[in-house]
């Protein structure tokens, strides 16, 4: 798995009502907000910011929301100070978790996901105790649906990936982080659709559970996906 993506599970999700709608654009005006405040807020030179903005209309999130989003971040709208924050954990089965939140209120994120584990079988981990086990990378996740993948993994090569891997209809090529939007710009001047871009964490070793084990593994999933401050979820299955 080594990445649960939130955002790839709510796409598979169908009949979104409105108050989880508004649940959803909060979650992703936090990572714009940060990537303005870090990097200005222009998205043409800031990588950060154009990943962020591209991923919130993915999900048709309202310009004006992005607007704001961004001016929170610039200054020039006032509001709660939001943090990047990636907590350390165990899971079912000894799982290692990497769990991604951005939120305004880090005393209430980490006292809802020490919870969150604790009820589903899962331990908060000290800062080291899963990290050694991963190396981040940015991932690229391309359409290659009717596309032959011996030819995409030749333009990814030249592209500059690190490594490749084909997934139903997806691609993903990965790359050093810091090659990343160097990478994202070769292919999308090559004309390849890009579906999500950003950077990943992958685990060095990996674990194998069995049944009974992975069907507590969800559970516990899917009580992180639901704390609103939960972005990403890394692990080594």
């Amino acid at each position: 798995m080594s990445g649960h993506s939130h955002w790839a599970g709510i796409k598979q999700r169908k009949g979104v009502n409105d108050a989880k709608r508004a649940k959803i654009f909060t979650r992703l005006a936090k990572p714009i907000t940060i990537a303005a405040r870090d990097g200005g807020g222009n998205p043409d030179t800031n990588f950060k910011l154009r990943m962020a903005i591209d991923k919130a209309r993915e999900f048709n999130m309202p310009k004006d929301n992005i607007d704001r989003a961004v001016k929170r971040g610039t200054g020039e709208l006032k509001g709660a100070e939001i943090v990047e924050i990636t907590y350390e954990a165990m899971g079912p089965g000894g799982i290692m978790l990497l769990i991604k939140t951005t939120t305004d209120n880090k005393n209430r994120t980490l006292g809802e996901i020490k919870t969150i584990l604790t009820k589903n079988g899962g331990k908060f981990g000290e800062a080291g105790s899963a990290m050694w086990n991963f190396e981040q990378a940015g991932s690229i996740i391309l359409d290659a649906e009717n596309k032959n993948t011996e030819e995409l993994e030749m333009v990814a090569i030249e592209a500059g990936a690190k490594d490749i891997k084909s997934e139903e209809n997806n691609f993903i090529v990965f790359t050093e982080p810091h090659e990343l939007q160097k990478v994202q710009e070769t292919l999308e001047k090559s004309g390849l659709k890009i579906l999500e871009a950003g950077l990943t964490y992958l685990p060095k070793s990996t674990v194998a559970i069995d049944e009974e084990t992975r069907l507590d593994y969800e559970k516990l999933l899917e009580a992180l996906d639901e704390q609103d401050d939960v972005d990403e979820i890394y692990d080594n299955l």
